[in-house]
């Protein structure tokens, strides 16, 4: 063997030991970077699990505050809904004694308008009836309509309340 030919084999032994070098640095380096790469992949599904629990919390948070105010509302329906009854049997009742005569409306006169034409004296005379301030009665049919009136205007009253009590729950 000659001088060539052991600089050619020292030479070949040269880059067969560099190449085997390279070979490990980069499978050092992959490790090293799979081994980083593997622990930011779990930092990463750690960060999104917290992510979705928070959400699923905030999420149920919301699912049950808007239950609430569904069944608060649901109950508040409920009362107007009872008042709006009661009111109407009331009125109902109202009109079926004004309409039988059970029942009478009567005004109060102004006990100081000369033009009524009805001198009655305030103080009891002595046959003993007493007069209290003067009243006038109306007519069944007037009065049917008054009621008819007032019952419009208690109906509306309860819709307000209602719709009230809804909004403020809304917007609580």
């Amino acid at each position: 063997m000659t001088a060539v030919h052991k600089l050619a084999a020292l030479v070949l032994l040269t880059l067969v030991l560099m190449a085997g070098a390279a070979a490990v640095t980069w499978e050092v380096q992959d490790w090293r970077f799979g081994k980083q790469l593997a622990k930011q992949d779990e930092l990463h599904q750690d960060d999104l699990t917290a992510i979705t629990n928070a959400a699923a919390a905030q999420a149920r948070a919301e699912q049950d505050k808007r239950l609430a105010t569904e069944q608060q509302l649901a109950a508040s329906d409920q009362q107007h809904s009872l008042e709006l009854s009661n009111a109407q049997r009331s009125q109902a009742t109202l009109r079926d004694r004004l309409a039988t005569s059970d029942l009478r409306l009567s005004v109060l006169l102004d006990a100081t308008d000369s033009a009524s034409g009805c001198d009655v004296p305030s103080a009891p005379g002595a046959v003993g009836v007493v007069h209290a301030a003067r009243r006038a009665q109306l007519d069944p049919a007037h009065a049917q309509r008054i009621i008819a009136i007032s019952d419009d205007g208690d109906n509306a009253v309860i819709a307000l309340r209602a719709c009230q009590a809804y909004v403020r729950e809304i917007l609580r």
